[in-house]
C-alpha cells in the first residue's frame, strides 16, 4: 500500500480514523476476511461501509487467527472528510461508537473513534504488541464464565520452571522454530516480555514483542507449558533458538486462551520515522 496509502494521506480532503476495538474471537475465523466465512474485519467494514455510505477498508496492528481474543486491538481506515461532516457523525468519529454499537453483534465492539494524524498506521507505526495467554490445570477445566478465554492444561505445572525457560528466550532472536511458514517473511523479532503469574489454578503469561508471525505466541506458551509440566528440561525452549524451521517437537496451545491486550506507539511527532523503519524490516506475513 505504500504508493497509493502515502499519496491519500497526503491529501486534506481525506481523514484518517483509528478504531480501538475489543471481540470474543470464539465464534469468528479470524481477523482478515474470508469469502463465505464470518471475520472481525468484514463484520466492522459492513458496519462501517453502510454507516459512511462508501467502501471502508481497515489496516490493522495485529491480524488475530480463528478463535483469539483482543481487547486492546487497533485498526485505522481513511475517509473523506466529507463524508464525516454528512453522515450524521457530525465530523467527530467518536460519534460511530454508538451507531456501531446498535450494529454489531455482542461479541465485537468499538471501544473508541477518534481522528488520528496523517502519518499515523495501525500497523507499521507499532512499536510492541502486548498478549496475554490464560490456561488452568484445574481438574475440572475452565471456570464457566472464563471457558471461552482460557485453554485447559491437564498436567500439573511448575510455575518456577516456566518462568526460567520464558526468559531465556528473551531479546533479539530468530523465532522460526515457533512460527509456521510464510513465504517471504521474517521470523526474526524482539521479544521483550515473556512473563508468568499464576492465580489459584490458571496460569497467565504476558508476551510482548515488536511483532509476532504466524502461531508464535501460542506455540511459545505451547512450549513453555511442557517445561513446566516436565516433559522437557528448562533449556530446551533456549535450544530451538538456532533451529531454522518451524520444529514439530514445539506443541501450539489453543487459540481461546490468547488475547490481544494493547499496542504501542510513539508520539505523534515520530510516526513518520517509525513507519520508514518498519516498512524496511517488514515482509508480508508479518504483523
Amino acid at each position: 500500500m505504500d504508493g497509493p496509502d502515502r499519496a491519500r494521506r497526503k491529501d486534506p480532503t481525506i481523514t484518517r480514523v483509528r478504531l480501538d476495538i475489543a471481540y470474543d474471537g470464539t465464534d469468528f475465523a479470524g481477523w482478515a476476511t474470508q469469502p463465505g466465512r464470518r471475520t472481525v474485519c468484514g463484520d466492522l467494514e459492513d458496519r462501517l461501509s453502510t454507516i459512511l455510505r462508501e467502501p471502508i477498508r481497515l489496516t490493522v496492528a495485529g491480524r488475530t487467527d480463528a478463535g483469539v481474543h483482543a481487547s486492546g486491538q487497533v485498526a485505522h481506515f481513511d475517509v473523506g472528510a466529507a463524508t464525516l461532516d454528512t453522515r450524521s457523525i457530525a465530523g467527530d468519529p467518536a460519534n460511530l461508537v454508538r451507531r456501531l454499537a446498535r450494529m454489531l453483534p455482542d461479541d465485537v465492539r468499538v471501544r473508541a473513534a477518534a481522528i488520528a494524524p496523517p502519518e499515523f498506521d495501525a500497523r507499521f507505526s507499532a512499536l510492541r504488541r502486548h498478549y496475554e495467554y490464560r490456561l488452568t490445570t484445574a481438574p475440572f477445566g475452565a471456570e464457566p464464565l472464563r471457558a471461552r478465554d482460557t485453554a485447559t492444561w491437564t498436567r500439573p505445572l511448575d510455575l518456577s520452571r516456566m518462568r526460567a525457560a520464558s526468559t531465556a528466550l528473551l531479546g533479539l532472536n530468530d523465532f522460526a522454530a515457533f512460527c509456521r511458514h510464510r513465504e517471504g517473511a521474517t521470523t526474526i523479532r524482539d521479544l521483550q516480555d515473556f512473563s508468568w503469574r499464576q492465580e489459584d489454578s490458571v496460569f497467565i503469561a504476558r508476551v510482548s514483542a515488536d511483532a509476532f508471525c504466524w502461531s508464535m505466541v501460542r506455540s511459545l506458551v505451547g512450549a513453555v507449558a511442557a517445561v513446566g509440566d516436565g516433559r522437557r528440561e528448562v533449556d530446551w525452549c533456549a535450544g530451538l533458538l538456532a533451529e531454522r524451521e518451524r520444529s514439530s517437537r514445539v506443541p501450539v496451545a489453543e487459540a481461546r486462551g490468547l488475547c490481544l491486550v494493547g499496542v504501542d506507539y510513539p508520539p505523534a511527532a515520530e510516526l513518520a520515522s517509525r513507519n520508514a523503519t518498519t516498512r524496511d524490516v517488514r515482509k508480508p506475513g508479518c504483523c
